[in-house]
């Protein structure tokens, strides 16, 4: 009988296989086995041996049979490769169950290769019994298993889902989606191990890098092995990785994993283990193709010569990630092996002290700028001298050139000398924004002293804090009801502006650089808030390694935008007017107004925008609505992450090469801004995350919990050093030594971020959220613990936890959500609001409250969200009873219902049912659309509930006509 030839047909050409009902690849779930034949032995002998085994069992009937004549040596480099690629084909599925070609050459040696789906020749066992059976007629060979039924409809992916919609599988991979499908191999390097202990040592070295490569105590992984008395056995592996662990401990529980094996292996597994023991005179392939993101292959002899390769998907993986990766699991392999038994986990380095340095190296920019630092107050005498008619400050009162706030500003240093405020001493500031803000600023900087801002909304409980915490004397605020402080004058800016109390000292207080600048005071997660002293070298530092790069000139038009409180407001005051710019103050109001604001860029033709993700999505759809056109030519975001998705449409108006998008990643410890990225509509299709590379003079590495460097692309803690690391937490020593260390690779001081990121191999770091409980609300820094001790001082509240809810995917929808134990029924969930509101300013106050009889836990003891159902506060005030009912067609309610949901009634204050600010400006948007006037946010203060405002709309309206829609 013939044997057709393997080169003639009848096989799928490499790299194309058949997929399996199940929608991996065959690829996969083939497995293959090259044996050498007897001496003699050759295809129509092994022909004669099939046909012997179909004639007694029909199921070998799917066993096909091809033959090859090499025309070359079984040693010659090409045999070897055709051996490869023959070994490498899956079968062609539903009704082939198997493949044998018979190799012959020149030499007189032949190779019978077997191909075969695990769903029928399961595990290595059979493949064998099949090849003897087949080289030696009258071998004993179970016949393989009937293939199981196709259900539904096969998949025709070559590569998982997973690699191919955008998702990150490995964290740490770096790969790019456009590269998805496309497998690299990597060698790794070979090793001498104690033969019994190979198998667990190579699996206990896969754990360790997993783990630090996912920053956890522990590793988890697919393992395909031969288990004694069990065939090959593929399942997900989960080990406990933890520093303080011995290698005895992991090597000793690797072995006990591949013993009792795991729960049944994922589809979304990333990273899959083969383990396959070398024995002479045959090569086996657990699997002919790798098809997860990453899959190594890992090989040892009965002598313990261990080694393997590493097949990782571009997609998951990058290839120089790829090699990092291999090179790490090369050392954690040499290091179990050589190290005593004793030796605790926490000691083995990964990553060698070159790698380290050069990691480091990538995440530091130089600095460009040489000249010596200089107080702020004293750039800006210079900056005034130069042009002292160009307009410094615009706001409601009128417009300020640069020499008449120069002599305003000095002024209220000469008010504040007369009252006694000396170099080094703080001055607190609760002013609105407004120009008499600015004015007080560089007035306390001119008298030597350093500003200590407060937002006028802030409850009076955190203003007293504020003003004890940092030993203030002097406060400057227009708020009549300023709370009084024992010790402490309040002064009006009205005060500071007298020039009949003597002659105004016209120079400003000598002031070192290194003086204290400003105070910002920053949520604690002990319950009560912590002052950032950040000195004036620090701000002209950020200002030199930006002001070229951003072309900032006098020509350009800033806006104040932010609150004096958030130290974004730092980099808009200082960084107009040291740059010669024109700053433009913008009313609390005004920002919370989309069309206000823009009407407000457009009339002064601001050219620089600051601004929180949060607060632009709302300015890009009045954006697209306006007649008229801005001039803005650089946005600066920060303060949050950036979705930089939702640039789409602004880029379809102001293309990126008229008006360049920068996204910052920064921390009021490290003075506002540390990483910049100009974001490009590349950016926009893959999602990108990162933050930049680290601007001059500052750096960023990123740590594991010990402090070691960790690899590019491995997730760890964000250390910001160079040239904005603060001075110090004002008033705690302790906390101060636990956030700004040492570092003990450089002797460079640091701050440790409290956030998770990961740097790329050109420098660029990626920013992916907290480590620990601090959470960012509309640009808010903000502790949950904070929140939390605040509630647990409530008389009526036992227990207390708060977490982060809403959709994460819309700004304006993200909200806190308080979960209370109460000490009794009567405590109302109302009551315990209003208290945490006299405690807590306006963005820290939870939208919800829900009372529970207990917390539930996890198994780890943390407080478990998963299931519960947030409440919001129901209005305390009584509902007036002609108005009980709820009209089935009142559109303001229906409208504010598509806001906050179907639970709210036509008395539910906005504020206290979950809105905010930037929901009120969705929600004005909401009326109009719907027909209705817009509602201000200051209206929407006024008149909270859907009946107030529709009587407000009523109003509006001449007698015997309804509202009609508002004037664009």
């Amino acid at each position: 009988m013939s044997v057709p030839s393997a080169a003639a047909g009848g096989m799928p050409p490499a790299g194309l296989p058949d997929d399996s009902p199940s929608g991996r690849p065959l690829a996969q779930v083939c497995h293959s086995l090259v044996r050498r034949l007897p001496t003699g032995t050759g295809a129509a002998s092994v022909r004669t041996a099939l046909d012997s085994l179909m004639d007694r069992h029909t199921a070998f009937r799917g066993v096909r049979l091809f033959a090859e004549r090499l025309d070359m040596g079984a040693g010659d480099p090409v045999a070897r490769i055709r051996r490869e690629r023959e070994a490498g084909r899956p079968v062609d599925g539903d009704p082939v169950v198997a493949r044998a070609v018979v190799l012959g050459y020149a030499d007189g040696e032949a190779d019978l290769v077997l191909v075969a789906d695990r769903r029928v020749a399961a595990d290595r066992r059979a493949l064998n019994r099949l090849a003897s059976a087949l080289a030696g007629p009258g071998s004993p060979v179970t016949p393989p298993k009937a293939p199981a039924p196709a259900t539904g409809a096969v998949s025709r992916i070559r590569t998982p889902a997973r690699i191919t919609d955008g998702a990150d599988p490995l964290p740490w991979g770096l790969g790019d989606p456009d590269r998805a499908g496309l497998i690299r191999t990597v060698k790794l390097a070979a090793a001498k191990v104690a033969a019994d202990t190979a198998p667990a040592l190579l699996v206990a070295a896969t754990a360790l890098v997993l783990a630090r490569y996912g920053a956890s105590r522990q590793a988890a992984f697919g393992l395909l092995a031969e288990r004694p008395g069990a065939g090959e056995v593929e399942s997900a592996v989960t080990l406990p990785v933890r520093d303080g662990a011995t290698v005895a401990e992991l090597l000793g529980a690797a072995a006990d994993r591949m013993a009792s094996g795991g729960e049944p292996l994922s589809e979304s597994t990333p990273v899959r283990v083969l383990l396959t023991e070398e024995r002479p005179g045959e090569s086996y392939r657990p699997a002919v193709a790798p098809g997860f993101p990453a899959t190594l292959d890992w090989r040892y002899d009965p002598d313990g010569t261990v080694g393997g390769v590493l097949h990782h998907d571009e997609g998951a993986v990058a290839p120089a990630v790829a090699r990092q990766f291999a090179g790490h699991l090369d050392r954690a392999v040499r290091e179990l092996a050589d190290a005593p038994a004793t030796t605790v986990l926490g000691d083995i380095a990964l990553v060698t002290a070159e790698e380290a340095a050069a990691v480091r190296a990538a995440g530091r920019t130089p600095a460009r700028d040489g000249t010596p630092p200089v107080p702020l107050h004293e750039t800006f005498r210079a900056v005034a001298a130069a042009q002292p008619d160009a307009p410094a400050l615009s706001g409601p009162g009128g417009t300020l050139d640069y020499a008449g706030l120069d002599a305003r500003s000095d002024t209220a240093a000469g008010a504040l000398r007369a009252r006694g405020v000396r170099p080094g001493d703080r001055v607190g500031v609760c002013l609105d924004r407004d120009t008499d803000l600015v004015v007080t600023l560089l007035g306390i900087l001119k008298s030597g002293a350093a500003y200590v801002p407060m937002d006028a909304g802030y409850p009076a409980d955190r203003l007293i804090h504020t003003v004890t915490d940092a030993g203030l004397r002097i406060v400057v605020s227009s708020a009549p009801d300023f709370p009084a402080v024992a010790g402490v004058t309040v002064l009006s800016p009205a005060e500071l502006s007298r020039t009949d109390d003597g002659p105004v000292t016209t120079t400003a207080t000598a002031t070192d650089a290194d003086a204290i600048a400003y105070v910002i005071y920053t949520s604690g997660s002990t319950g009560r808030p912590k002052g950032v002293a950040v000195p004036h070298r620090n701000v002209h530092a950020l200002l030199s390694a930006t002001a070229d790069d951003f072309g900032l000139t006098p020509e350009d038009t800033w806006t104040l935008f932010h609150s004096s409180a958030f130290d974004f407001s730092v980099w808009e005051i200082w960084g107009a007017l040291l740059t010669g710019g024109h700053l433009v103050v913008v009313p609390y109001y005004v920002s919370r107004n989309p069309e206000e604001f823009h009407d407000l860029l457009v009339r002064y033709r601001v050219t620089v925008l600051s601004q929180t993700p949060s607060a632009f999505a709302a300015l890009k759809e009045a954006d697209q609505r306006a007649p008229a056109a801005v001039a803005v030519r650089l946005v600066v975001f920060g303060g949050e992450p950036l979705d930089v998705r939702i640039l789409r449409d602004w880029f379809r108006g102001h293309p990126h090469t008229r008006c360049r998008v920068v996204n910052m990643y920064g921390i009021t410890e490290t003075t506002v801004h540390v990483t910049a990225h100009t974001v490009t509509p590349p950016d926009l299709a893959t999602g990108s995350r990162t933050v930049g590379r680290a601007l001059p003079g500052w750096s960023v590495s990123v740590r594991d919990t010990a402090g070691r460097v960790q690899p590019f692309g491995v997730p760890g803690e964000i250390w910001v050093g160079g040239a904005g690391v603060a001075d110090r937490y004002l008033g705690r020593d302790e906390l101060t030594a636990a956030r700004f260390v040492i570092d003990p690779a450089t002797g460079e001081r640091v701050y440790r971020s409290g956030d998770l990121g990961r740097l790329r191999p050109d420098g660029r770091l990626d920013h992916l959220g907290r480590i620990d409980d601090q959470v960012k609300v509309r640009g808010f820094r903000i502790e949950l613990g904070e929140i939390r001790s605040v509630l647990l001082e409530d008389d009526g509240v036992t227990a207390a936890a708060v977490v982060l809810g809403g959709d994460p995917g819309d700004p304006a929808g993200v909200r806190l959500d308080a979960y209370v134990v109460p000490r009794d029924g009567s405590v109302s969930m109302a009551d315990v609001r209003r208290r945490a509101a006299r405690r807590l300013p306006e963005y820290m106050v939870p939208a919800t409250f829900t009372p529970l009889s207990e917390l539930p836990l996890t198994v780890n003891g943390k407080f478990d969200a998963d299931g519960l159902a947030p409440e919001a506060v129901p209005d305390p005030g009584p509902t007036p009873a002609a108005d009980s009912g709820e009209p089935a067609d009142d559109p303001v309610l229906k409208v504010w219902r598509e806001i906050l949901g179907d639970h709210i009634g036509p008395h539910d204050d906005f504020f206290t049912t979950g809105g905010n600010s930037l929901l009120a400006v969705r929600l004005s948007g909401a009326l109009r659309r719907a027909g209705l006037p817009p509602v201000s946010l200051r209206e929407l203060h006024i008149h909270p509930t859907p009946a107030e405002v529709s009587a407000l709309i009523a109003g509006r309206a001449p007698a015997g006509e309804p509202p009609g829609p508002a004037p664009v």
